[in-house]
C-alpha cells in the first residue's frame, strides 16, 4: 500500500475536514502549461527523481498524494511528498527540481471523486473559499490540489482533494 502524507483530523464542519499535516519533505518542479496538462509535465521528472535520478542515486518509495499548486494560469508546481523517516534527502540531479522541508500546517480540505477537469476542481475550490468565509476562517496560504490515485484508475473511484491552509486560531469550535 502506498504511504500517504501523515495528518491528524482536528474536526469537521459543513463537509469540510480540518487537519494538521506533520512536517514533511517535498520534491517539486514548476512546469508551464494548462491546469489539466501541468501534472503530466511535472510527473515525469519527479518519478525520475524517486527512481534514482538524483545525486545519491537513491531509489525512494512513491507516496500519495501528488500536490499541485497553480502559481499562475500557465505555471504550476507539482510535488511528491517524500516518505516519513527519509533520513537524508538526496539532491536533485536536475536543476528544475527542488527539495524543501515543510513545517506542520493546518488546512481545510474537501474531498471529491472523479476526473481532474479544471472546471470541476475550480468549482470545489470556490465552494471551499465561500464556506471558509462564511465561518470566518482565515486562509493563510496558497490553494493546493491533491491527487491520490494513478490516472488509469476509473474516474469515479479516484480520490481528489482541495486543500487551503488556514489559521488554526480562526477555526470555529468543532
Amino acid at each position: 500500500m502506498t504511504e500517504e502524507a501523515k495528518y491528524t483530523v482536528i474536526g469537521m464542519r459543513n463537509g469540510i475536514e480540518f487537519r494538521t499535516y506533520e512536517p514533511h519533505v517535498l520534491v517539486s518542479v514548476t512546469v508551464p502549461g494548462s491546469f489539466e496538462l501541468a501534472p503530466r509535465y511535472g510527473f515525469s521528472p519527479l518519478v525520475r527523481y524517486i527512481s534514482g535520478e538524483n545525486r545519491g542515486g537513491e531509489k525512494i518509495a512513491m507516496t500519495a498524494p501528488v500536490f499541485h499548486v497553480a502559481e499562475s494560469e500557465t505555471a504550476h508546481t507539482i510535488s511528491f511528498v517524500l516518505p516519513r523517516g527519509t533520513s537524508s534527502v538526496p539532491s536533485p540531479a536536475r536543476s528544475e527540481l527542488t527539495t524543501h522541508q515543510i513545517p506542520a500546517i493546518t488546512v481545510a480540505a474537501v474531498r471529491f471523486a472523479g476526473g481532474w477537469r479544471e472546471d470541476r476542481v475550480k468549482q470545489r475550490e470556490a465552494e471551499l473559499h465561500r464556506s471558509l468565509a462564511s465561518m470566518a476562517v482565515r486562509e493563510s496560504g496558497a490553494v493546493m490540489f491533491a491527487r491520490y490515485d494513478p490516472p488509469w484508475k476509473p474516474g469515479i473511484l479516484r480520490r481528489n482533494e482541495v486543500l487551503i491552509p488556514v489559521d488554526p486560531a480562526t477555526i470555529p469550535e468543532l
